[in-house]
């Protein structure tokens, strides 16, 4: 079953580089007591997800943050070695680049999906959520194929 608006977020653990090493970081840890938007990607260095997804988040992040957004959370079934690596040659320096390498969030959230027909195994299904002290307020996923209700500007609308 898929997570849903008003949902709680589950506890999961993720990684996030810190000091040039992989850091574990609790899901509370990065959504309680904070307004946080955060979208997901099937993988880092994708076409649609380097090309289009993070970089309109990138482009728009101070408009978001002016909504009153605490942080920008970006999330894939990616290490937090390749999520550093792209955060810095997408210019993401304002974003959260977390790796839920192990798929831990993403099978508990119930996006997942299988990629495994392109190679890349189990990934996140695309999609952006506004997560208020750890509820989801607000939760937009892709139809496959689709890059359109998780893109950055479709999220600022709804702040």
């Amino acid at each position: 079953m898929s997570i849903k608006e008003g949902d709680k977020l589950p506890e999961a653990t993720l990684h996030v580089m810190k000091e040039g090493r992989p850091t574990a970081i609790k899901t509370s840890e990065l959504f309680a007591g904070k307004k946080v938007v955060a979208f997901a990607v099937p993988g880092a260095f994708t076409p649609t997800c380097s090309n289009t997804h993070l970089p309109g988040y990138v482009v728009h992040a101070d408009d978001i943050k002016a909504k009153g957004v605490d942080s920008i959370v970006c999330i894939s079934v990616n290490d937090a070695f390749v999520m550093d690596s792209w955060g810095k040659a997408s210019n993401a320096e304002h974003l959260v680049m977390v790796g839920d390498g192990n798929g831990e969030f993403t099978r508990a959230m119930g996006l997942e999906m299988d990629g495994s027909g392109f190679g890349l195994g189990k990934r996140s299904q695309r999609y952006a959520m506004i997560v208020e002290d750890g509820v989801v307020t607000r939760l937009n996923v892709e139809a496959p194929g689709k890059f359109e209700v998780s893109k950055a500007e479709a999220i600022l609308a709804a702040l």
